[in-house]
């Protein structure tokens, strides 16, 4: 039996762990034996526990209780704490999702005492550096073994990278594999969207009804804590609102940032009846959202994926995106923190009908498919 340390930190890492989980559980006990190992990176209930009790995933067997702090301390800590985890442990292989500092502090800590490093959502660039997540990207995925992207663009970047995608087993650090696996949050959207439907009673509680409401998210540190971009969200946001309503769940720093601005732009958009400022939301809340919205908005990766899987247009608040796919089908446009790229992008989106959006994520499969390769590669080793 192989033992495989699944690392979660964040809600799209435990949302992604889901999927794994529920693989293992379902088919591959037999085969697989998974540790469960929170950091802590994310400690208020809303943002981490509760998505645990939403999608029945197994408690944590450890959290390190690393909790907030600046890049550099939090991912020290991380890095101390994941290698006397992973010493007592002793797994086959280290799992880690997208580009946290939880992901980049347990690929580090396994990659220096020998245990293969399995990254899902490897290849997956901006071209951003400036970016912590961009840095976390590309040091994962060459402290990697074995690397699965969810899609073609993926397999390229790593390619352009030097990566051999011809290389064979036995897979190493030094002889890493790259698999296009599918989009594993594909796996969870398809799994939950009915069960999200009938459990959430989010849209009751807001008094608001299908098709008639933009979803929006901020989280991102740079929109956060930047006075200048940030007034520039809340400005569109504030003017779309006078022909829409808009459901902002907020990030708590997003909280605490716009209570630090000044002046008639916070005002404006606290004081309006259209914008319903709510606390975060669990997964199947946030799910009946993006099923039932027009449009969404957010600096998030995973909302900008989800948006798709739902068929939405969504307008992506950062200077690039790393799931390009989506800007290259046309069903969605990066606008930044410019008030008058989101305003255009808004409307063109209002405009627009019978939107088409191909199946660029694959096929809702990728934890079989992550399963089955870590069993063929690991099994015996």
């Amino acid at each position: 039996m192989i033992t495989v340390a699944s690392i979660v930190g964040a809600r799209p890492q435990i949302v992604k762990a889901a999927a794994l989980s529920r693989a293992i559980s379902n088919v591959y006990s037999k085969d697989i034996k998974e540790y469960i190992i929170h950091s802590g990176q994310h400690y208020d209930h809303k943002l981490s526990e509760v998505f645990f009790e939403e999608m029945g995933i197994p408690r944590p067997d450890k959290n390190l209780g690393v909790g907030s702090a600046t890049h550099a301390v939090q991912t020290a800590e991380m890095l101390q704490a994941f290698e006397q985890a992973f010493k007592e442990i002793k797994p086959d292989a280290v799992v880690v999702y997208g580009d946290t500092n939880s992901t980049i502090a347990a690929a580090l800590a396994a990659a220096k005492i020998h245990i293969p490093v399995m990254h899902i959502e490897a290849g997956l660039r901006s071209f951003n550096k400036r970016m912590p997540e961009e840095i976390n990207r590309i040091t994962t995925d060459h402290c990697s073994t074995l690397l699965f992207t969810p899609t073609p663009s993926g397999v390229k970047n790593l390619r352009n990278e030097g990566f051999n995608m011809n290389a064979t087993p036995p897979y190493s650090i030094n002889n890493p594999g790259v698999f296009h696996c599918g989009d594993i949050m594909l796996d969870n959207t398809l799994y939950f969207a009915e069960i999200a439907e009938k459990k959430s009673d989010i849209m009751q509680k807001l008094h608001i009804s299908k098709g008639n409401f933009i979803l929006a998210t901020i989280h991102r540190d740079y929109n956060t804590d930047s006075q200048e971009r940030l007034e520039g969200i809340l400005t569109a946001l504030t003017t779309i609102a006078s022909e829409t309503t808009i459901v902002l769940p907020l990030h708590p720093r997003t909280q605490k940032c716009i209570k630090q601005i000044s002046g008639t732009i916070k005002n404006n958009f606290l004081n309006h009846h259209n914008i319903h400022v709510i606390d975060p939301l669990g997964f199947f809340d946030m799910l009946n959202l993006e099923k039932n919205c027009t449009l969404i908005m957010t600096d998030s990766g995973g909302v900008q994926k989800e948006a798709y899987f739902f068929k939405k247009p969504v307008l992506i608040l950062r200077s690039e995106t790393e799931w390009t796919e989506i800007i290259d089908n046309e069903c969605g446009v990066v606008t930044d923190s410019n008030p008058k790229k989101i305003l255009e992008a808004y409307y063109k989106y209002t405009d627009s009908d019978g939107m088409v959006f191909p199946s660029v994520f694959g096929d809702g499969k990728a934890a079989s498919f992550i399963c089955e390769t870590l069993i063929n590669n690991l099994q015996n080793k």
